[in-house]
């Protein structure tokens, strides 16, 4: 026979897990824009490593595209390195969001990737990340697949791969509930853009 302390227990064990099952099933679902550092200068040009010329501009275009479609993170994250720094504060500028851009820890090239994956799985609003290789890629791997091994999607310097997480009871856990939404580079945008500029002559 079960005690008054056991039945009490199960129940409330019971209404944590379908609290729980409804929190994932009405949420919106939540953009995340991955974005690989625009070209940076070498080591031996500059040990900061800061972003070339050719890079500034690359990054203007994808950033410029981005205002002109809308994309509102709630925050921009970055490593915290150079480059990628420059890099987020060209869309911060873009996207009216230089009071939403903040250096986290735990984005570095080699870093492992299941804890922002894990707390990805808290966040509610879109979010902007801004980092390396082969981090990013690792990441949306783990995402994607659930394997960080596993090479699913190829960054651009300058790009946009956007993942979008469907929120729903069937669709939890890591690796089953994230997809690939669109991908955005410079090499797409840098045509665009020049017909655009000889067209407002």
């Amino acid at each position: 026979m079960k005690t008054l302390k056991s039945q009490t227990s199960e129940g409330l064990n019971l209404t944590t897990l379908c609290l729980r099952g409804l929190r994932r099933f009405v949420r919106k679902p939540m953009e995340l824009y991955l974005i690989q550092h625009g070209e940076a200068k070498s080591e031996s040009e500059d040990p900061t490593r800061p972003l070339t010329d050719r890079g500034r501009e690359e990054v203007r275009w994808v950033a410029d595209f981005a205002a002109r479609i809308g994309l509102h993170p709630a925050e921009i994250r970055h490593s915290g390195k150079r480059r990628a720094e420059e890099t987020a504060l060209i869309f911060a500028e873009a996207l009216s969001l230089k009071d939403k851009i903040r250096a986290v820890s735990g984005l570095a090239p080699s870093d492992e990737v299941r804890p922002l994956a894990e707390q990805l799985d808290f966040e509610t609003q879109p979010l902007m990340v801004v980092g390396h290789l082969p981090f990013l890629s690792r990441l949306v791997s783990l995402l994607l697949v659930g394997d960080p091994d596993r090479i699913i999607v190829r960054f651009r310097m300058g790009g946009i791969v956007c993942l979008v997480r469907g929120d729903s009871v069937e669709s939890a856990g890591i690796g089953r509930r994230w997809e690939l939404a669109w991908i955005v580079t410079p090499d797409i945008i840098g045509p665009v853009f020049s017909t655009l500029h000889r067209s407002n002559r």
